[in-house]
């Protein structure tokens, strides 16, 4: 993982997720480019930091997707929200990942 900043993972974004590209400059010029105020900057980067940590593990990526597809065609609840739970503790997992990491 990149360091913790916009730019870093811009970066690494581009180099290794290239698809992620488009999203990630759409998203800043809505959320943050004509902000007055960064408080919206470690809310951001804390969004791309998980896209990102998924889409450079294919198989993770792939597999957060299915439980979310599933959770969201399943017409169990219970099963829906194991589904989502199951992806939420990954996201979350990612999320803790360090640079260099």
């Amino acid at each position: 993982m990149p360091e913790r900043t916009p730019k870093a993972l811009r970066e690494a974004i581009a180099e290794h997720t290239p698809e992620l590209v488009p999203d990630f400059d759409k998203h800043w010029k809505r959320a943050i480019a004509d902000a007055y105020d960064v408080g919206p900057v470690p809310a951001f980067v804390a969004f791309w930091w998980g896209e990102y940590a998924l889409a450079r593990d294919p198989e993770l990526d792939a597999h957060v997707h299915d439980l979310e597809l599933r959770a969201a065609e399943s017409t169990d609840i219970a099963e829906a929200n194991a589904l989502l739970e199951e992806a939420t503790k990954i996201r979350h997992r990612v999320q803790k990942l360090e640079p260099g990491e």
